[in-house]
């Protein structure tokens, strides 16, 4: 009994401890996002139009093995959430509304035997684009399906999944809340206060797209900005030269690097995307419409 109540009085030690550096989790993550990102980034009436940004690339990835080549879209659109279901609202009349900004991103990847479909949804609130709200990402293919979700809930991430993999199955676990996930680069980078050579560090999840559910690696991440070379994205569908353009590499490791592209007049479009492990993007085409309407 002694025992046990040692430990856990080592444990509550151990928090407060965790609590005095700490202060409130929440509140260090909004001040650490919001002093390299830009709250008011999503302001502008460009999001009031009633259309999405509709991006496609051409991308690549690894799937058995091989280089698979395809589309992947990109869909950046303002919504109205309603807090008690944290969901697109259908009544306005509600007291409990808030803005985000939704990324949808789609894949269909073939393969020798079977297509794989990956469809991912990310989630900021309209004036936080440096903190995830919530994010969603499925998979199917012939083999099976697998969801998961993360939920950002005070200081942490709640993540859930359903996974059609031996060793994985149906499960949740908790996340730190201060970490950036990879998958929300391509609009959270967007909204940095770009600054030639400015460099910060932050903790990063890797990819979740993917058609396994296993737990989740926080790495840490340098993160650099400087201005893009000529001839680093050649072949692109749309390059506003006399803007220039911003690279900003995230190196989370000697072996693992992700490099983005992003115009340097708003919205700061994302370019091309390439990868330490093989999935690239290059901007096909880009317009804004109200992909909804038939």
């Amino acid at each position: 009994m002694i025992r046990y109540l040692i430990i856990l009085l080592a444990g509550l030690w151990l928090m407060s401890g965790c609590s005095d550096d700490m202060g409130n989790p929440l509140a260090v993550v909004q001040e650490e996002s919001l002093s390299v990102t830009d709250k008011n980034w999503a302001d502008s009436s460009l999001w009031d139009d009633g259309k999405a940004e509709v991006a496609i690339y051409a991308a690549e990835r690894p799937i058995y093995n091989k280089k698979r080549e395809f589309d992947y879209v990109y869909i950046l659109v303002k919504e109205t959430f309603n807090a008690k279901y944290n969901t697109k609202t259908e009544s306005y009349e509600r007291e409990d509304l808030f803005e985000v900004m939704k990324v949808n991103k789609f894949a269909r990847i073939e393969t020798d035997k079977y297509p794989y479909h990956f469809l991912t949804s990310i989630f900021t609130k309209r004036k936080m684009p440096g903190n995830l709200h919530k994010m969603t990402h499925s998979s199917q293919e012939w083999c099976g399906n697998t969801y998961k979700e993360f939920r950002k809930e005070k200081s942490s991430y709640v993540y859930n999944y359903s996974s059609y993999w031996d060793g994985q199955g149906n499960g949740n676990l908790l996340l730190p809340g201060n970490v950036w996930f990879e998958d929300q680069l391509s609009y959270t980078l967007r909204a940095l206060d770009f600054k030639d050579g400015m460099t910060f560090e932050k903790q990063i999840v890797p990819s979740q797209v993917s058609n396994k559910a296993g737990e989740p690696k926080v790495k840490k991440a340098t993160i650099r900005i400087t201005r893009s070379k000529e001839g680093d994205i050649n072949g692109a569908a749309r390059y506003i030269q006399e803007a220039g353009i911003w690279r900003v590499e995230v190196e989370m490791g000697r072996s693992e690097t992700l490099v983005y592209w992003f115009e340097d007049i708003y919205p700061n479009i994302l370019i091309k995307k390439t990868t330490w492990d093989g999935r690239n993007l290059l901007l096909k085409s880009i317009d804004r419409q109200a992909y909804w309407e038939h």
